[in-house]
C-alpha cells in the first residue's frame, strides 16, 4: 500500500512538498482554508481537504479523513505560515518598545499555538496507526532573534521548544518528530516583490526545501534526525 503524506499550507512550500512527494509514488493530502489554494491542490492530483490548521479538533478530523480516503498515514507536515499579525505594523512585530500585546499575540502566541496544534493532533493521529512522522518547517527566527523582530523570534522559539518535547515524549512509540529550519527567504510567488533583484543563491528553493521533508520523513528508527538547518550558499550562514 502507498504511503500517505498530509501537508499543512499548501500554496506554496506546501505544494511543493505535495509534488515532491507524488513523485516519490506517495499518496498526498492539503489542509487549507481558502478555495482557491484547496483547487490548486486538486489540480495537483491531491487530497483537498477544507480545514481551519489551528483548530485541534478540526485539523483531527481531517487527517481521520486522510487516512480513511488512502487506508494510510505515515507523515504529516506542518507548513503554515501561522503569524496572525491584526493590524498593520513592521514585518516580525517591531521594536519591543513600540510593540503592544496586540502584536505579541499576533507574532508570538499565534505561532506557538498553531505548533502546538500541529504537533497534540499529529502526535494522537500518528499513535493511532502505529508511528509515522511529524515535521514542523520554521525559519531562521528560531535560531536567533532579530532587532525589531523579537516577537516572531519568541514565536519560533517556542515553537522549537515544543518540537524538542514531542521528539522526546514521542521517540519511544515510533513517531519521529524533527524542526526543518529553513534559514533564508524561500524563493516563491508570495516573497516575489520583496526578493526582486536578489541573487538566486541568497534564496531557498522551494524543491530543495522539499527534498529536505523527504529526507527526515524517509529516515529510520537508528538514523533520526531532529532538528535539520538548511542556508543557501548566498546567504550568511550563523554557526
Amino acid at each position: 500500500m502507498p504511503k500517505t503524506i498530509v501537508v499543512l499550507g499548501a500554496r506554496n512550500l506546501g505544494g511543493a512538498i505535495v509534488d515532491h512527494f507524488h513523485s516519490l509514488g506517495w499518496n498526498a493530502a492539503a489542509v487549507a482554508r481558502s478555495q482557491e489554494t484547496l483547487e490548486a491542490v486538486a489540480a495537483r492530483g491531491a487530497l483537498a481537504i477544507e480545514a481551519d490548521a489551528s483548530d485541534v479538533d478540526a485539523l483531527s478530523t481531517a487527517l481521520g479523513n486522510a487516512r480513511e480516503q488512502y487506508g494510510s498515514l505515515d507523515a504529516i507536515v506542518n507548513a503554515v505560515s501561522a503569524a496572525r499579525p491584526v493590524k498593520a505594523g513592521p514585518f516580525g512585530g517591531g521594536e519591543l518598545a513600540e510593540a503592544d500585546l496586540d502584536a505579541f499575540r499576533g507574532w508570538t502566541v499565534a505561532v506557538a499555538e498553531q505548533a502546538f496544534v500541529f504537533l497534540s493532533a499529529g502526535a494522537a493521529a500518528l499513535k493511532e496507526v502505529g508511528g509515522g512522522t511529524l515535521i514542523q518547517v520554521t525559519g531562521g527566527s528560531s535560531r536567533r532573534a532579530m532587532p525589531g523582530r523579537g516577537l516572531w523570534a519568541a514565536g519560533a522559539f517556542a515553537t522549537r521548544a515544543l518540537v524538542q518535547a514531542a521528539a522526546q515524549e514521542l521517540r519511544s512509540q515510533g513517531i519521529h518528530v524533527a524542526l526543518l529550519a529553513v534559514d533564508a527567504t524561500i524563493e516563491s510567488p508570495k516573497t516575489a516583490d520583496f526578493t526582486r533583484g536578489q541573487p538566486p543563491e541568497s534564496l531557498a528553493e522551494m524543491g530543495q526545501v522539499a527534498e529536505a521533508v523527504a529526507f527526515l520523513v524517509q529516515q529510520r528508527p537508528r538514523a533520526y534526525t531532529h532538528e535539520l538547518v538548511v542556508t543557501p550558499a548566498g546567504e550568511t550562514w550563523v554557526p
